[in-house]
């Protein structure tokens, strides 16, 4: 699979719940049909796999749908191009699911009233069915369902619903000069030459070095350390985030100090960069606040990182994460507000079906294999932090806990990276 980590990317920026109330809030607005089914649909992109299939059907639906009107011959290969202008606007990482769903929505519309027979009944079924379908589908030129950006909407998806409205028409106008041909070479060749073009077309649009970013950023978040160090071996990463997900890997393997002069470094913001206020950056950070034992630090940033997801959005992975840093700093009741949360999703509910026994109990905290060893390794004083990590900070850290690996591999590292030799071995003299 070419294009995995943009489907996790995708999953990661929503939360469907379970409840009543959620989906009520959703469908209540125009076009809220529409994304009730985008956001369901989303959920199953935690497993690249899954998504793919999903995608591949509802594309598939509208292909054949659009064939009903277009039948065979020359323009049977034309049945493909909405679907392929779907599949080149789903490449874009703010692209959503209710787009597509939109377009399904509006292409079955039209399939029902045409199989109405002729007169005044299918005029009627018209009246009544354009405002169910503006209910279900919202407006293509305002839709705020559509795309990330609530306020952009994308040239794509427009043109993807135009076209699959507009090749029927064409066809059907076309036919009275040409004649439907009853083989299939035709239609092969038609679809051939369709799919070679638009393949292409998206095949040069697929932006594979966002792939490899988000490819760090998931393994980051699923702790998958050794597979990070492989992938990092077979082509060293040069962005922020891989070179940030790479060091932290190798802390987290004890090996840091050994072989970060092995990799690619981006000076100190490659092993702590500096918090953005963005919804993406900020998260692979967290990850390293939260591994070395600064929860606070990572909660902030988690949360912020959260408030920053440009539709509004709630995160599965940011309740997760901010429900573990909750337990560990023993704000218990903070914790529970996002596990009842997560109790209603799909495939977080097992997760916290399983945390929500240990809120309270600190013997069980203590004996956690994860959140007691970062309980201990927390700050056990408070002081203010804004959005740069000082090396104070990190043998602060270290001071609290000596066990603190994580901590001593960071300021050691940062003393190497900026060329401190005097702190350097002030550091190692002192705690000899």
């Amino acid at each position: 699979m070419a294009y995995p980590h943009h489907l996790h990317y995708q999953e990661q920026f929503q939360l469907f719940l379970f409840d009543s109330n959620y989906v009520w809030d959703i469908v209540k607005q125009p076009g809220g049909v529409a994304d009730l089914l985008g956001r369901f649909c989303m959920q199953f992109f935690l497993y690249a796999w899954v998504g793919a299939i999903i995608i591949g059907i509802l594309l598939l639906a509208i292909q054949l749908l659009v064939s009903r009107f277009v039948g065979g011959g020359w323009f049977y290969g034309l049945s493909y191009v909405p679907s392929f202008l779907l599949w080149l606007f789903l490449l874009d990482e703010h692209a959503l699911m209710g787009g597509v769903w939109a377009v399904l929505l509006t292409l079955l519309a039209v399939w029902g009233l045409s199989k109405l027979p002729k007169g005044w009944g299918r005029y009627i079924a018209v009246i009544v069915v354009l405002p169910i379908l503006y209910w279900m589908v919202g407006s293509y030129w305002s839709g705020s369902h559509y795309y990330r950006y609530p306020r952009v909407f994308p040239t794509l998806l427009y043109v993807a619903w135009l076209l699959a409205l507009a090749i029927p028409l064409l066809a059907y106008v076309c036919r009275k000069w040409l004649k439907d041909s009853k083989g299939l070479v035709i239609p092969l060749c038609s679809f051939a030459l369709v799919a070679v073009v638009m393949g292409a077309v998206v095949w040069k649009n697929a932006n594979f070095k966002a792939e490899k970013v988000m490819q760090y950023d998931f393994m980051a978040s699923h702790q998958q350390w050794n597979r990070i160090i492989e992938t990092a071996n077979k082509e060293k990463p040069n962005n922020q985030i891989g070179v940030t997900v790479q060091n932290l890997a190798l802390a987290m393997r004890g090996v840091l100090l050994d072989q970060m002069q092995n990799y690619n470094q981006n000076g100190i913001a490659g092993l702590l960069p500096d918090v953005q206020s963005d919804a993406t950056s900020p998260m692979p950070t967290a990850e390293a606040f939260y591994q070395l034992g600064m929860i606070n630090v990572a909660q902030r940033t988690v949360f912020e990182a959260q408030e920053a997801i440009l539709d509004f959005q709630k995160s599965g992975r940011c309740y997760k994460r901010l429900a573990q840093t909750s337990l560990i700093i023993g704000s218990y009741e903070v914790a529970r507000k996002y596990l009842m949360a997560l109790q209603k999703t799909l495939f977080y509910r097992e997760w916290a079906n399983e945390t929500l026994p240990l809120l309270g109990d600190e013997e069980a905290i203590a004996k956690h294999p994860e959140y007691g060893r970062l309980r201990k390794w927390a700050y056990k004083d408070n002081f203010f932090f804004s959005d740069h990590v000082t090396p104070e900070m990190l043998e602060s850290l270290y001071s609290g806990c000596t066990d603190n690996s994580m901590a001593y591999q960071y300021l050691m590292a940062y003393y190497m990276l900026t060329g401190d030799r005097e702190r350097y071995n002030n550091f190692i003299s002192k705690n000899r």
